[in-house]
């Protein structure tokens, strides 16, 4: 557009932002309208003819931009009570899924380190024994050992056996053998 447009759209904003206050009923969405208005005319100012009428078109697009905010709220309304009434229905409370997730958690969390880096590669990441034995540079059978561990210290757990240290609840006393107590 030539300055002599663009001055001639810059005497049209009074009119563009009546007509937006009178449509929107809202001074801010009103101001937005305006905006959005002069953008798209912009973007598509090759479509304006030079003999055409300035403020027909900038109120036709305008009108438009108004009717397709209006039709995107309606249907993401409609989208949004779709769901919700989906949600309604095929949603069980999760507060006691989440208190079970934290606890298993907890659980998990509370295993000594060499059995939970045991576990988590091979459970969690999906590595094979050998893989993650590589991974943790001991051999599978010391792998496997702390696998067991875990898993039999978890599934008491789920037994409601309570382990505040569940390593060492099995575990026997150590005594040194030959040699110095030193």
């Amino acid at each position: 557009m030539i300055d002599t447009k663009r001055t001639d759209v810059i005497g049209l904003l009074g009119p563009l932002r009546r007509y937006a206050r009178s449509l929107a009923r809202d001074e801010a969405q009103a101001e937005d309208l305006v905006q959005d208005t002069l953008v798209r005319a912009y973007e598509r100012r090759s479509s304006f003819r030079s003999s055409g009428n300035l403020r027909g078109w900038l109120l036709s697009i305008l009108h438009n931009t108004f009717i397709d905010s209006r039709r995107r709220h309606v249907a993401e309304l409609r989208r949004l009570e779709h769901v919700a009434a989906l949600a309604d229905t095929a949603a069980p409370p999760e507060q006691e899924s989440r208190v079970r997730l934290q606890q298993v958690q907890a659980a998990f969390m509370s295993l000594p380190d060499e059995q939970r880096a045991a576990l988590h590669l091979v459970a969690i990441e999906g590595l094979s024994y050998q893989e993650a034995a590589d991974a943790l540079r001991i051999p599978v059978g010391t792998l496997m050992s702390r696998i067991g561990r875990a898993r039999a210290t978890l599934r008491g757990f789920e037994a409601g056996v309570d382990h505040s240290r569940p390593s060492e609840a099995k575990r026997p006393s150590l005594r040194i053998v030959g040699g110095s107590d030193v």
